[in-house]
């Protein structure tokens, strides 16, 4: 595959110490050029990590001492990893790198400090990251004379500009760096793209799973003449508080090289302009859930909710519960500007109830309101997002995250209850749950899974409400206007109500 070719490894090492690694995209073969995380060199900055904070780039003359650069590639004709590369066999190509320059991407650093409050205590980790915050935004160019290739040019690329939240991805990096790149040398991931942030996308999260030493691999944009290269990935692993967030941090290619090109000017590359539109390849089928969710705040608290009609709001009891006014912001979108309208809350199930449902009335319509269709069967294993505030929440708007169905829970032979892989956090709560194949409204999140032990949650596993429990009343409301209707929601039988049980408070310590 393209993406394959077009990364790599790269292992820096000094006289004594190291190898340290992470991965590369081979961005020009005309002449050899690599483009990794900067943060794999911190061990050989001479100003040791102050360096980071300087604006201006860094060249080899900063490092010391003078360490080793290789770039590992699989070689010509050998498709990883499912072949395995034995480097005695001729299965991996070794090339010597110099560095060019280290270069702070600008736009991908304010767009990081706009997104990620310090209040908000995120943390950023991987092999070549590590938890130093202040390299994240900074990038190695390596010049490797072994890639020249006659005849051949810069890798096909794209803007980000021109991302849109739920279209797809394709990830690949090498989990763990050179450690075993026999097993792991470009290994791919296919995601969404959740949310985007700063000048022209210069910042973007996907669901796509990388995991350590991955730094620096590509993210690719799928398009019908082939993939494109669209942007790098700077940190595998993302924590919020506690909270292991589940998603991967990428930064915009087309920001790199804007930040770039006087450097390499002076190295004599000269850099091609970076298409600004390619035809993409979408996520799933169906309507826009983005054009369904909504904001909703209550006092300090806030979460998502779902539009089922221009003045009518489905959200969770958890979110509404403190009593406080309710204000709710929907998604802006084509023919719907930035609005915040008011809320009456109509109806909350009780506490007791294993249905965490509440119900909101808006003082106006709300603008552009595009009906949504409601699902009535479920089908296990296909593909689902949820869309909603959690991660980035009110910084960036709602993120979007792919799944699939994991379980249906029925009682009676009723679903009371949908489990989905998508990733879920803080502020998904009341937000959709789509089926990518359809487009309709199958629930709407209710939690994710906790270890009460640790403080810790695991984003992947996640329950919904089915919203075939409660279509039957919000019909019943929407003719008559009485929120009596929703009183059902509060007398369940045993069997409901153990099916939620993980979701009250345990009376013993529970891992769940």
């Amino acid at each position: 595959m393209a993406e394959e070719r077009a990364c790599c490894v790269v292992s820096v090492s000094g006289p004594t110490d190291g190898p340290w690694s992470c991965s590369g995209v081979v961005l020009s073969r005309g002449p050899g050029l690599v483009l990794c995380q900067g943060a794999v060199f911190a061990p050989f900055l001479r100003d040791g990590p102050a360096a980071w904070a300087q604006p201006r780039a860094l060249l080899p003359a900063d490092l010391r001492p003078c360490p080793r650069l290789l770039v590992l590639q699989p070689s010509a004709g050998t498709r990883a990893p499912a072949l395995g590369l034995d480097p005695s066999a001729g299965g991996l190509q070794q090339h010597e790198a110099r560095l060019l320059a280290l270069v702070p991407c600008g736009a991908f650093q304010q767009a990081l400090g706009r997104a990620f409050g310090p209040a908000e205590q995120w943390r950023f980790g991987g092999e070549a990251a590590g938890d130093d915050l202040e390299a994240l935004h900074w990038f190695a160019w390596l010049r490797v004379p072994g890639l020249d290739t006659p005849g051949e040019g810069w890798i096909a690329r794209a803007s980000a500009s021109c991302l849109r939240k739920g279209e797809g991805l394709l990830a690949c990096g090498s989990p763990f760096g050179d450690l075993c790149p026999d097993l792991f040398l470009n290994t791919l991931s296919r995601g969404v793209v959740s949310n985007v942030a700063g000048e022209e996308n210069a910042l973007i999260l996907t669901d796509a799973r990388c995991l350590p030493g991955t730094e620096g691999g590509g993210a690719f944009l799928p398009s019908p003449d082939g993939s494109r290269l669209v942007a790098v990935i700077a940190a595998s692993l993302c924590w919020k508080g506690a909270e292991w967030v589940g998603l991967t941090l990428l930064c915009s290619l087309a920001a790199i090289l804007r930040s770039s090109a006087s450097v390499l000017g002076e190295a004599g590359v000269v850099v091609p302009p970076v298409p600004g539109r390619v035809a993409a390849v979408p996520a799933g089928g169906g309507q826009d859930p983005l054009g369904w969710v909504a904001l909703v705040e209550c006092g300090a608290v806030w979460g998502s909710g779902v539009l089922l009609a221009p003045r009518l709001l489905l959200t969770c009891r958890h979110v509404v519960e403190a009593g406080a006014p309710l204000r709710v912001t929907p998604a802006p979108g084509p023919g719907r500007p930035a609005t915040t309208l008011n809320g009456r809350l109509v109806f909350a199930t009780q506490e007791s109830s294993p249905f965490d449902v509440a119900v909101v009335e808006l003082e106006e319509s709300v603008p552009g309101f595009v009906p949504l269709c409601l699902a009535d069967t479920f089908l296990p294993g296909e593909e689902v997002s949820v869309v909603g505030f959690g991660a980035l929440g009110r910084a960036c708007g709602p993120s979007v995250t792919v799944g699939v169905l994991s379980a249906v829970v029925a009682v009676a032979g009723r679903p009371v209850m949908l489990q989905t892989t998508c990733a879920v956090h803080g502020g998904s709560s009341g937000g959709p749950l789509v089926s990518s194949r359809s487009g309709r409204l199958l629930g709407i999140v209710a939690s994710n899974t906790r270890d009460t032990g640790a403080g810790s949650t695991y984003p992947h596993l996640n329950f919904c409400i089915p919203i075939t429990i409660l279509q039957p009343p919000i019909a019943h409301y929407r003719r008559t206007g009485d929120p009596s209707a929703f009183a059902g929601l509060n007398r369940v039988g045993e069997g409901v109500q153990a099916a939620w049980r993980l979701q009250r408070q345990p009376a013993h310590p529970s891992k769940l």
